[in-house]
């Protein structure tokens, strides 16, 4: 999807926010509003949410106090917004796998879906599937027969027990019948340098991260993991259209409110973020930050989020995953 054309989705966006909105009573903050970023500062979180708050400030007419939260997935951010008082005074920029993923993976003292409201997403990103040099395979399909004539089984790496590095290759692993072994590594940065450094063999990474390594030859892309090619590398396919139908890992953030926030407070806020989305100097910051500005309407965001917690708590099942 080219720049323009995703403009003019987003303007779309847009109008049917404002025609919800003006069909209900209008809202506005009486004090700051506090963000829950669940993350330290300097994270995509942060950069997504440092980009978005000005604009919400500006057409809401209070501020907006991030209130970085990281530890726990995420799970001491989200917590809060759930227990917190339902008046739109606080909201959760939540990435995908703390509302999808974290339900099945840990024992939570609150319940993900009956008491947080998905109000829009705000961003969205793909990964890509990285092999070693080392590794005879130039394509997924050859690297699929490699791996199935091995003895040995293929190593990959990921950022953690239960990161959506190590769901994603679970999932593909499941999906191309692989025997593999899973190695998980504190952290992004250290399980791309295990693969760079040859200890592995492949690995799940973000698109943007991954493509430095691919254009100087260092590593090997296989296939991106959303369900279509993308603007920045239109040469690489993705894993669906490489015989593998329907796979879809991506990740975004959205914005949260607590359970029985009026509708009025609800619908303002979709309105508003996505206004602030659709704005050029919003999505050149997030760009600058290797992040896509991708607003996603209430209704189709949920259902995003129902889809998404389903396929997870599969996965999670039938993988035996368990949280570090």
């Amino acid at each position: 999807m080219n720049a323009v054309t995703r403009l003019i989705g987003m303007l779309a966006c847009v109008l049917a926010c404002e025609a919800a909105w003006a069909a209900t009573a209008s809202w506005r903050p009486e004090r700051p509003v506090r963000l829950l970023v669940p993350q330290a500062p300097g994270g995509a979180a942060d950069a997504a949410a440092r980009a978005i708050t000005p604009r919400l400030h500006e057409t809401l007419g209070q501020p907006w106090v991030l209130d970085n939260r990281g530890g726990a997935a995420g799970n001491i951010a989200s917590e809060i917004v759930a227990r917190a008082t339902p008046d739109g005074h606080t909201v959760f920029l939540g990435l995908n796998t703390m509302v999808t993923v974290n339900p099945t993976l840990y024992k939570l003292s609150f319940d993900v879906a009956t008491e947080l409201i998905p109000v829009c997403r705000v961003t969205y990103g793909q990964y890509l599937l990285l092999i070693h040099p080392s590794v005879k395979a130039d394509n997924l399909k050859s690297f699929i027969e490699l791996a199935k004539a091995r003895s040995a089984p293929i190593n990959y790496s990921s950022a953690g027990m239960g990161s959506p590095s190590n769901l994603a290759m679970e999932l593909f692993r499941m999906r191309a019948g692989l025997n593999m072994t899973h190695i998980p590594y504190k952290g992004g940065a250290p399980a791309t340098a295990a693969l760079l450094g040859g200890e592995v063999q492949t690995h799940f990474t973000n698109l943007v991260l991954a493509l430095p390594h691919v254009r100087s030859g260092r590593l090997k892309g296989l296939g991106i993991s959303g369900p279509k090619r993308v603007a920045l590398a239109p040469e690489m396919p993705t894993i669906a259209e490489q015989g593998f139908a329907g796979f879809d890992v991506t990740s975004w953030y959205g914005l949260f409110l607590p359970a029985k926030t009026p509708a009025p407070i609800v619908r303002t806020l979709e309105a508003e973020t996505a206004k602030a989305l659709a704005a050029q100097e919003v999505i050149e910051m997030m760009s600058r930050q290797g992040i896509e500005a991708a607003f996603l309407a209430q209704a189709a965001f949920a259902e995003q989020v129902r889809r998404e917690t389903a396929t997870w708590a599969k996965v999670i099942r039938d993988a035996n995953i368990k949280a570090q």
